[in-house]
């Protein structure tokens, strides 16, 4: 594949079509806020999961979503 037609192929992706920026929007919100809250929640109430372990995961799922607000607004998908 040449380097034109792997520009054509990333410009015609999932992030240019509306569906594709909202999704991507609401993907990263969730992980940002119900990612540390919720997702904590269930995996110590309902699954009976370490709280412990239960904070890990809701910092890390925390963190990929703020990375992932970054990078939509480094690509002005978020203004």
């Amino acid at each position: 594949m040449t380097e034109n037609e792997e520009m054509n192929a990333t410009n015609s992706s999932f992030f240019t079509t509306s569906f594709g920026k909202a999704f991507l929007t609401i993907v990263a919100v969730f992980l940002t806020f119900a990612g540390p809250t919720y997702v904590v929640y269930g995996l110590n109430v309902v699954v009976k999961v370490d709280l412990a372990a239960s904070l890990v995961t809701g910092f890390i799922l925390f963190l990929i979503g703020v990375y992932m607000i970054r990078y939509l607004v480094k690509l002005k998908i978020i203004s």
